[in-house]
């Protein structure tokens, strides 16, 4: 048959996985990495982040609110997705899914970016008149209270939630690789690196997402780039990019040591079907030219614009690093039978379902609803009501 090489199982000669779930995990993946990066300045009290803090939370919600409509593509019936929810299934990982998904929406944060916000929202209500202060009425719950001791016990509340979320965004990413680690029957698969290796590489794209946005958005609104906060984003980047390299080094190792009865079909998919996705995009471009990259701004001193320009190649190489991933576990995690006798091929589709189009279409979305939210969420500091000073001081702390 055409496009495949030696024996096949019959089920496995179409693949049943397309591109719309390699999305999927690299959507989630950037949800809960930004997360991460907003944690930083609200837990950790890392302040040489705080002009992203905003911006890591509105990220991080605009791409959850995309995360499962590649999943709802890829079903013949999407609407049955909701029986989840009616009927709950607490054996399937997958149908856990929309239980951790509603939660980490709902409660952790629409909450904290509501807890955040309200401040703002209550200050644009009342100085706003029309339409305009009927939808910020709307965005307020009611709640117009801005007292110091107020605003204080918005403070706590969302601190507290943020902890809360760090174990949330691990579970929501780290379940992906769960899903992937537990299945058996493919060793390509089959490992318990697999959560783990899919939590820090979502970091690493989390973190990088951020920091381009960061970057890209301050250029086009033409105000000065604040470097302490780009530099220690970079270097939060290039520790996690190093944790996850490791991660991923230390499967390979074990898995050419370990050398079983599937290695050779693995291998030999590696150096063939796999080559230029694994090892030219994933390892070369996308792992080893954006940690050296790192590595130079961290060891020469360079001047910003020349900083600024590494740390823009690199999050982005990083970025084509990790969608390479996703696509080398799930469609690489099919091109094999299971017999280890044969190879098939994946043909990407345009215009069809879960063609080419609809993932371009899928990525585009995210950022049509960034804009909307920053919009009506300006992220920024430097304007007159998102002044830290300000709310700072009707929280008490300064």
């Amino acid at each position: 048959m055409h496009g495949v090489e030696g024996f096949m199982y019959p089920n496995e000669i179409e693949l049943q996985w397309s591109i719309l779930i390699v999305l999927y995990p690299f959507i989630t993946g950037l949800v809960a990495g930004a997360f991460i990066l907003a944690s930083l300045e609200r837990v950790f009290n890392v302040q040489a982040v705080r002009p992203t803090y905003r911006l890591a939370l509105l990220t991080a919600l605009a791409f959850l609110l995309v995360a499962p409509l590649p999943l709802q593509l890829h079903l013949g019936h999407p609407e049955r997705s909701f029986e989840m929810y009616l009927t709950p299934h607490t054996t399937s990982a997958m149908a856990m899914f929309g239980f951790v998904y509603l939660w980490y929406l709902m409660v952790v944060l629409v909450v904290e970016i509501w807890l955040d916000y309200r401040y703002d929202l209550v200050k644009a209500w009342k100085a706003s008149s029309g339409i305009t202060r009927m939808f910020y009425a709307v965005l307020t719950l009611g709640s117009d209270n801005i007292s110091p001791a107020s605003l204080r016990i918005d403070d706590r509340v969302g601190r507290f939630v943020t902890i809360v979320g760090i174990p949330s965004a691990f579970l929501l990413h780290g379940y992906v690789g769960f899903i992937f680690g537990s299945i058996k029957a493919n060793p390509w698969w089959s490992t318990p690196m697999m959560p783990i290796v899919f939590l820090f590489s979502a970091i690493v794209s989390g973190i990088a997402m951020v920091m381009l946005l960061y970057v890209l958005l301050s250029t086009w609104r033409r105000v000065t780039i604040d470097m302490r906060c780009v530099d220690t984003i970079a270097q939060y980047l290039f520790y996690a990019f190093l944790v996850d390299f490791g991660l991923e080094m230390l499967d390979l190792i074990h898995r050419i040591y370990e050398a079983d009865e599937s290695f050779r079909a693995l291998d030999f998919m590696v150096h063939t079907r796999l080559f230029t996705s694994q090892i030219v995009l994933q390892i070369v471009l996308g792992t080893i030219v954006p940690l050296t990259m790192l590595a130079i701004v961290q060891l020469v001193r360079l001047t910003p614009r020349a900083r600024i320009s590494l740390y823009v190649a690199s999050g982005v190489l990083a970025l084509v690093g990790i969608f390479a991933m996703r696509w080398n576990v799930v469609i690489g995690g099919q091109l094999f039978s299971k017999s280890f006798l044969g190879y098939t091929s994946y043909k990407l589709g345009f215009a069809t379902r879960e063609g080419l189009l609809p993932a371009v279409l899928l990525m585009i979305l995210p950022f049509g609803i960034l804009a909307l939210l920053v919009r009506v969420l300006p992220p920024w500091h430097d304007e007159p009501a998102m002044r830290a000073g300000e709310r700072k001081a009707a929280v008490g702390v300064v």
